[in-house]
């Protein structure tokens, strides 16, 4: 039975004929190497963070706070990773978080549909962000037999936001993630000091200038006029979501609803009881608050207080033993970011496969000399504390 850590063999013996991985397997490496493929706009923009990025560095390095206890004399020739996702299977719990600048982030621009063959392969879903260099019908095309759930960033115009989630059923994706903590931008010195805000010079708003409700405000075609389409944008974008819209939302679709960027339990709760089919553990990666605490610290609570309501998680995962960790903890699915977006700078659709390959690789092999053939098995092994 092939296992998600077969890639290290298949690494091991590629070596023997003189055959070295063409990407790094560990994300310190990657990051470096990407750091010579992205313009440097592009790439502080994909690195940076809020404030002086405390958060950011937090959601990592606060994986090191938690460990798991092997378990011994556990048969683990065999693991199973699947996961039950809104009644289908999945080989594995890992998933692509969105990325907003993720189509700029390719050679030729169309990082999305990239992205999206990428899943494919894969075989993870990806999350497609409203903010896209292509727009989610194209995107929806390229994933073939793969699965695609859709980030909303609610614009204020609320025949927009509705036309955005009827064209995204209609494409064929699997549900409607809510972002709720980006209805305008936080502090980021990084992109600040060099003015750079990419949706300002037309950059990822496909999806709007494809929109026949957008389109239908404008008096020239965003063809003719970016500018003018550019500034429409500013005057939609960012609708603050508060409880008495969730309702409204839950209206628009019989999709599965996600409500991204929830940390409090008591949030959760209260999302859930609107009808919310999943909870998202998530600070947007330390990009858009920085002074808070690292989402991993966070998701226990938030697991207790959801029940049998999944939770997913992103912020801060960089390898397959933080997403064992998170998956230890309870977490149904678990997003990364950054790590596939310089995989995507340097090896296209290919090195988003080979990032995922190695992710899975490493947490398939934890699992493995840990003692835990499956998920039940890591759940109920835990992590600890190992250090306060």
């Amino acid at each position: 039975m092939s296992q998600f850590g077969d890639f290290q063999n298949e690494i091991y013996f590629n070596g023997l004929q003189g055959i070295k991985p063409a990407l790094p397997v560990d994300f310190k490496r990657l990051e470096e190497r990407a750091g010579a493929a992205l313009s440097p706009s592009l790439l502080s923009y994909v690195q940076g963070g809020c404030g002086d990025e405390f958060t950011q560095r937090r959601n990592a390095e606060a994986f090191h706070d938690w460990g798991i206890v092997p378990r011994m004399l556990v048969d683990t020739r065999v693991r199973d990773m699947s996961v039950n996702v809104f009644g289908k299977k999945l080989a594995s719990p890992l998933m692509l978080a969105p990325i907003g600048v993720i189509g700029a982030c390719a050679q030729d621009g169309h990082g999305d549909i990239a992205t999206a063959k990428a899943a494919a392969a894969a075989g993870v879903p990806m999350i497609a962000s409203t903010l896209m260099n292509d727009p989610l019908e194209t995107v929806a095309e390229a994933l073939g037999e793969g699965d695609a759930f859709f980030q909303l960033y609610t614009p204020r115009d609320r025949d927009l936001a509705e036309s955005f989630v009827q064209r995204a059923e209609t494409a064929g994706y699997k549900g409607i993630v809510v972002t709720l903590d980006t209805w305008l931008t936080g502090w980021r010195p990084r992109d600040l000091n060099d003015s750079n805000f990419p949706q300002l010079r037309g950059v990822a708003l496909a999806n709007y200038f494809s929109d026949l409700h957008f389109r239908s405000k404008l008096t020239t075609t965003p063809d003719d006029d970016v500018a003018a389409a550019v500034r429409h944008w500013t005057s939609v974008f960012g609708k603050v979501v508060t409880w008495e819209d969730l309702s409204w939302l839950r209206s628009l679709t019989r999709l599965p609803l996600i409500v991204k960027g929830i940390q409090h339990p008591d949030d959760a709760k209260r999302a859930i009881d609107a009808g919310v089919d999943a909870i998202y553990c998530s600070n947007h990666g330390g990009r858009q608050a920085n002074g808070g605490i690292a989402s991993i610290d966070l998701l226990p609570a938030l697991i207790a207080a959801c029940g049998n309501v999944p939770v997913w998680f992103d912020s801060g995962i960089r390898s397959g033993s933080d997403v064992i960790k998170a998956l230890a903890m309870g977490a149904s699915m678990v997003g990364i970011g950054r790590p596939y977006a310089y995989g995507l700078a340097l090896g296209g659709t290919a090195g988003i496969v080979h990032v995922v390959r190695a992710i899975l690789a490493e947490a398939d092999l934890l699992m493995a000399v840990n003692g835990l053939p499956d998920l039940a098995a890591l759940r109920e092994a835990g992590v600890r504390r190992t250090r306060v």
